[in-house]
């Protein structure tokens, strides 16, 4: 199915717009039109009758409103960076005391620690589970002093 979902969506919304104020199609008419179009994509019985009722209520909006909560940006280089730089000063360290720290989500915490930093706990202490993370930081670091290197004296940088 090519495309995003949401788009997915409101193209199924549409639609039902069209069969039900314009051409005067009951939700149960319209489901059996998108079920054989659509097949398996097709949306359920219940979610054409409530597009349907909210038509009917005049909102004839085919977006989706904006929904609270916090965004997913939260895991940013920099946040992964701090995370890994505590881990490093204090093995011991709780995820729970990272989040209270960085004033970010517990499970969000444990998300960059387990996915992106590749990192477990093993008797109190954090450890690289194949070790990573860690020679990957050295590698940065020593291509970051060798670029310093190279800025000041880039004749002189190869002898």
């Amino acid at each position: 199915m090519p495309g995003d979902a949401r788009d997915f969506n409101k193209e199924k919304r549409a639609v039902i717009k069209v069969f039900f104020p314009l051409q005067g199609k009951v939700p149960k008419e319209i489901h059996a039109i998108l079920k054989e179009t659509l097949g398996e994509y097709a949306p359920s019985y219940a979610t054409v009758k409530n597009w349907v009722a909210q038509f009917k209520r005049g909102d004839f909006s085919t977006c989706d409103a904006p929904r609270p909560g916090r965004n997913k940006t939260v895991t940013t280089p920099e946040i992964i960076h701090q995370i890994h730089e505590l881990i490093l000063k204090d093995r011991r360290i709780s995820a729970t005391s990272i989040a209270k720290q960085l004033g970010i989500s517990r499970e969000r915490v444990g998300s960059i620690i387990h996915e992106d930093l590749d990192v477990r706990k093993l008797s109190a202490k954090w450890v690289p589970k194949c070790l990573n993370a860690d020679p990957k930081r050295q590698r940065c670091q020593s291509c970051e002093q060798h670029m310093e290197f190279f800025r000041r004296d880039p004749n002189g940088f190869l002898s």
